[in-house]
C-alpha cells in the first residue's frame, strides 16, 4: 500500500504544538526521547500527480549557463521534463549508474574496473549489490511510496527515454554514444539506483568484503557455471585486506542559515558549499521546476533525483545539507554455534539461528560476444549479511580470543524507501514547522546534516542520517564492555554484539532522538558533529552512534566559526554580499593563525640548511621570501600559496601549537605556533617536494592549479584552466583537492598521480583539481521575495559537445565568482535562450 499522498498545497499548513530541540541535555547519552506533537491543517486542495487522460506536457525554458526551468501542471509531467533535461546534459552518467546497481558491470565491461588489472572490481560490483538486494527492494517498495513520489520517478524515466529515441543512442554524448549499455530506463531502475544511492556512505564501500564471505576452510569467490571453475579468494583478499574508507572521496560541505538576529535585512539567509566529486556519479545539476500555484522551486541535485531539488529554496524556505558524522551502519559480531562444523550457524540469545544462503548468478564478458556466468552465494543472519575482511574481521576463528565468529552488516538504509517523499517534502515547505515535519514523517536524507531557514528569519539545524535504532540500555552496556570498545577502536567502526536480539536495530532513530536546534542567530556546519552547530547551545546527550561531543574542531570548521563570530558588515550583521564573500574569499584559517610566527622564525634561520629525513639539506631563506610575500589566502595571485599548502600538510601529520586544544575553549584551540626545529623541517620538506617536482616556491596558485577537462576517450585535453580555491589542510572554506580515485563510473577520465603524502603531482605540474565546492550559492529572502548568487562550478553537461559543458568552469577560472540564480518568472523569461515544450504519453503500468 502507498504512503498517504500529499495534501497540502503552496498555502501554510502546520501548527507545531511543542517542539523540543536536544540542546544543552548534559554530556551524557539522555535515553529519554524528546516529546514532540505536530497537528497538521491540510488544505483541501493538494499536488496534481497524474494526469488523468495519460497526458504528458512541459515547457522547458533554458536559461543562460543552460539552466532548465520546468513548468508543468502535475508532478508526473515535471518528472517528465526534468529527465528529459538532465538527459540532454548528462546521460552518460546516469545510464552508466542504472548498469552499475543493476549488477550488469561484468556483463558489458568484463571482470575488471581497470581492463586487465584483475582486480574483478566489477565482478565485486555486481554480486554485492545482488547480495543487498536492491533491486529486489526497489521492486517491493515502488507500491510503498507515495502516489507523488511515483508519479515523479514514473515522469523521469519517461522523460530520458524520450530524449534517447528523439536522439538516437548513437548520437548522443561521445562518451556513451553507440555504446549498448545505453537503454531506456524504467521506474523500477530509477528506484534501484536510488537505493544504491542511500548505500554510498555505507554498504556500498563492502562489496569486497561481501564477496569474501564464505563459510571457514572454502576459499572460491565464485563457480563457473558451465565448467564448474572456482574462483579464486587469494587476489581479492589482497586487495581488500583492510577495513573500507567509507568516504573515500573526502565528501564534505559547508552549510550557514543565517536567522533574524544575524541579518542586515531581519530575514532568513543561506550559504549552500557542498564540496563533492566534479566528475563521475555525484555531480550535481541545476534547475527549477513549478506546478503553478502549488510548488515553486530552484536549486540543485545529484544525478537521477527525479524532478525534486536536493539543495535549494522556495519562495518561503531554504536548506541545503552537509556530510554527517553519524554512523549509518554498525557491525555485528555472531558467535558461532560449535555444533556446526561448517559454520553457518550462530547462536541468538543462546539458541542456533542458522543463516540464510541465496544464491546469485551474473553474466561475465570474456570477449567480443562471449560471456560466461559466474555463480555464487552470499549469507545472512538476524542482523544482515555476512562480511569478511582478512585483516580485521574474520569468518571463523578469530586469532585473538580463539572463539568461533563471523562478523555481520546492518545498514540502515538498506532499504530506504522514504528519499523522494523527504525532499519532495522539503521542496513543498513553507515555513521552519513544516520544514520540521518533513523530519517526522521520514528518514530520506541518508547522510545528511541539514540546515534550514525560512523568510521570516527562523533558522534550524537536525543530523536527518539513517542511524540504527539500537536500544539505549543495549548502548550503555556496549560503551562498558571491553571487548567491544577495542574492536571498536581497532576496525574503527562501530562493532556490537550478534549474540545478543537486544542488539539487533530497530530501524532508524526516530527524529525526537535526533541532534537538533532552532535558533534566531545562526546554525552551521563543516562537517565536524552536530556537537558545536551553535556553540552558544552545545547540543549533546544523543546517542553516540551520532558523531562524538567534545572533539578538537577541523580547521575549515574553525574558519567558518571564526567567520561567523566576526559578524557582517552593518552593524555586525550579514549582508547576502557578506557572505558570497565568506563563501568565495579564499581565506585560510590556518594562515591566519601560524603565518606571522612562521615568517619570522623562517628568517631568523637565515641562510643556515635545515636537515629532513632522507639526509638531505635545505636552504630555506627561498622559502621566507616567498611567505613573506604570501597573502594568507588561496587566490589566483596568492605568491606562496602552494608552499604553505604543502608546509600545512607537514603540519597537520605532527601539529606544534603552544597552546594545547581545551575542551572549555573548543572554538579557540588550540593555538599559537610552536617555533621549534619540528617548524622549520616542515617547512623544508614542503620546499623540497616542490623544488624536486620541477615547480617555484614562490608559483602563484594561479600558476599551479587547475582544472583539466578528459576527452572522451579518457586522455588529457591539455587545456588548462587556472584555478582559485583553498584546501582542508590549511584551513580552507572554499575546499578543492585532486581526488585520483574511482569516481564511481566506469566513464573514461585520465588522472595524474600525486606524489606520498600530497595532493601535489609533479607529472601534472600542481594541482589537478577533480572536487571540491560544486553547486554553492548564497542567497536571502526579501520583500520580493528569494534573491541569490551561485555557481555550479563545472558546469550543468558532462556531454562535450554541449554548450553549457565548460562556461560556468570557465567564469569562475577567470576569477573565483558567484552569477546570478533566477526564481521569478520576469527574470527567467528575460534570461531565456531556448524553449521547448515536451508532449507524450504517460508510460504509468
Amino acid at each position: 500500500m502507498a504512503k498517504p499522498t500529499f495534501q497540502r498545497a503552496w498555502l501554510p499548513t502546520a501548527i507545531a504544538l511543542s517542539i523540543f530541540t536536544l540542546a544543552g541535555c548534559g554530556d551524557g547519552y539522555d535515553p529519554d526521547p524528546v516529546d514532540e506533537v505536530i497537528v497538521t491543517n491540510p488544505e483541501p486542495e493538494g499536488l496534481v500527480t497524474f494526469d488523468p487522460d495519460g497526458t504528458l506536457e512541459a515547457d522547458i525554458t533554458w536559461t543562460d549557463y543552460g539552466v532548465p526551468y520546468v513548468n508543468a501542471e502535475n508532478l508526473e509531467s515535471i518528472g517528465y521534463g526534468v529527465g528529459y533535461a538532465f538527459a540532454r546534459d548528462n546521460i552518460c552518467i546516469l545510464a552508466d549508474q542504472i548498469i552499475k546497481f543493476n549488477s550488469k558491470r561484468a556483463m558489458y565491461f568484463g571482470p575488471d574496473r581497470v581492463p586487465g588489472s584483475g582486480d574483478s572490481d566489477n565482478i565485486l560490483n555486481d554480486f554485492g549489490y545482488l547480495a543487498l538486494g536492491i533491486r529486489d527492494n526497489a521492486e517491493q517498495g515502488f507500491s510503498q511510496i507515495s502516489e507523488e513520489a511515483q508519479a515523479i520517478i514514473t515522469g523521469y524515466a519517461a522523460g530520458y527515454n524520450r530524449y534517447l529515441a528523439d536522439t538516437g543512442v548513437d548520437n548522443i554524448a561521445p562518451a556513451c554514444a553507440g555504446q549498448p549499455w545505453v537503454q531506456p530506463i524504467t521506474p523500477i531502475d530509477l528506484m534501484t539506483y536510488a537505493q544504491g544511492v542511500a548505500l554510498l556512505p555505507g554498504a556500498a564501500n563492502f562489496t569486497g568484503p561481501l564477496f569474501l564471505a564464505v563459510p571457514p576452510q572454502q576459499n572460491a569467490g565464485a563457480t563457473n557455471k558451465a565448467t564448474g571453475e572456482a574462483m579464486s579468494l587469494a587476489p581479492i583478499a589482497e586487495l581488500h585486506s583492510e577495513v573500507p574508507d567509507t568516504n573515500p572521496t573526502e565528501a564534505g560541505s559547508n552549510g550557514w542559515a543565517i536567522g533574524k538576529d544575524l541579518s542586515a535585512t531581519g530575514r532568513g539567509m543561506l550559504i549552500a558549499n557542498p564540496h563533492f566529486p566534479h566528475s563521475g556519479n555525484q555531480r550535481f545539476w541545476q534547475f527549477g521546476v513549478e506546478i503553478p500555484g502549488k510548488m515553486k522551486v530552484v536549486g540543485g541535485s545529484l544525478s537521477g533525483m527525479p524532478g525534486i531539488v536536493n539543495i535549494g529554496f522556495n519562495e518561503n524556505v531554504a536548506w541545503t545539507h552537509t556530510f554527517s558524522t553519524a554512523s549509518r551502519f554498525t557491525v555485528h559480531r555472531l558467535t558461532l554455534d560449535t555444533n556446526d562444523s561448517e559454520g553457518k550457524t550462530y547462536l541468538l540469545d543462546g539458541e542456533p539461528v542458522a543463516m540464510t544462503r541465496k544464491q546469485h548468478e551474473i553474466e561475465v564478458a570474456t570477449g567480443p560476444g562471449t560471456f560466461m556466468t559466474l555463480q555464487r552465494s552470499s549469507y545472512h543472519s538476524e542482523f544482515g549479511p555476512i562480511i569478511v575482511i582478512p585483516n580485521a574481521l574474520p569468518w571463523g576463528t578469530d586469532p585473538v580470543t580463539g572463539q568461533q565468529v563471523a562478523y555481520a552488516l546492518f545498514d540502515a538504509n538498506l532499504p530506504n524507501y522514504e528519499l523522494f517523499d523527504h525532499w519532495l517534502g522539503m521542496n513543498l515547505a513553507d515555513d521552519i514547522d513544516s520544514y520540521k515535519q518533513t523530519f517526522v514523517d521520514n528518514t530520506g536524507t541518508v547522510f545528511n546534516n541539514a540546515m534550514m531557514v525560512d523568510k521570516d528569519g527562523n533558522t534550524f539545524f537536525t543530523d536527518g542520517s539513517s542511524v540504527p535504532n539500537i536500544r539505549p540500555a543495549a548502548i550503555a552496556a556496549w560503551a562498558e564492555n571491553p571487548l567491544y570498545q577495542g574492536l571498536s577502536q581497532q576496525a574503527g567502526l562501530f562493532i556490537f554484539p550478534g549474540d545478543d536480539s537486544d542488539f539487533i536495530p530497530q530501524g532508524t532513530v526516530p527524529f525526537s532522538e535526533a541532534p537538533q536546534l532552532e535558533r534566531s542567530d545562526f546554525v552551521q556546519n563543516s562537517n565536524d558533529s552536530y556537537w558545536l552547530t551553535n556553540p552558544a547551545a552545545p547540543i549533546t546527550g544523543v546517542s553516540p552512534l551520532w558523531g562524538p561531543v567534545g572533539n578538537q574542531q577541523s580547521y575549515r570548521s574553525r574558519m567558518a566559526q571564526k567567520m561567523l563570530a566576526e559578524g557582517g558588515s552593518v552593524d555586525g550583521k550579514f549582508t547576502r554580499e557578506d557572505l558570497v564573500e565568506r563563501l568565495i574569499g579564499n581565506r585560510a584559517w590556518l594562515a591566519e593563525e601560524v603565518l606571522a610566527d612562521l615568517v619570522a622564525h623562517c628568517e631568523a634561520r637565515g641562510t643556515t640548511p635545515v636537515s629532513i629525513a632522507g639526509g638531505a639539506s635545505v636552504d630555506i631563506s627561498a622559502s621566507c621570501a616567498a611567505l613573506a610575500a604570501f597573502d594568507g589566502r588561496m587566490n589566483l595571485n596568492s605568491v606562496g600559496a602552494m608552499l604553505f599548502r604543502e608546509f600545512a600538510t607537514e603540519f597537520r601529520r605532527n601539529p606544534q601549537w603552544v597552546n594545547a586544544y581545551a575542551p572549555a575553549q573548543p572554538t579557540t584551540t588550540p593555538n599559537t605556533l610552536l617555533a621549534n626545529d619540528t617548524v622549520l623541517q616542515q617547512l623544508a620538506t614542503a620546499q623540497a617536494r616542490i623544488e624536486n617536482a620541477g615547480l617555484a616556491v614562490d608559483a602563484t596558485l594561479g600558476e599551479v592549479q587547475f582544472v583539466e577537462r578528459s576527452l572522451p576517450n579518457g586522455m588529457p585535453s591539455g587545456v588548462r584552466l587556472p584555478w582559485g580555491g583553498a584546501n582542508n589542510v590549511e584551513g580552507g572554506f572554499n575546499v578543492f583537492r585532486s581526488n585520483m580515485g574511482n569516481d564511481g563510473t566506469v566513464l573514461p577520465r585520465h588522472t595524474y598521480p600525486l606524489l606520498p603524502g600530497s595532493d601535489l603531482s609533479a607529472a601534472a605540474g600542481g594541482y589537478h583539481i577533480t572536487y571540491g565546492s560544486s553547486w554553492m550559492f548564497a542567497m536571502e529572502f526579501t520583500a520580493d521575495g528569494p534573491v541569490a548568487n551561485g555557481l555550479l562550478t563545472y558546469s550543468q553537461a558532462s556531454d562535450s559537445n554541449s554548450d553549457h559543458y565548460l562556461d560556468q568552469t570557465l567564469l569562475y577560472s577567470s576569477q573565483p565568482q558567484l552569477r546570478p540564480l533566477h526564481f521569478h518568472n520576469d527574470d527567467i523569461a528575460a534570461a531565456a535562450i531556448e524553449t521547448l515544450t515536451l508532449s507524450g504519453a504517460s508510460e504509468r503500468e
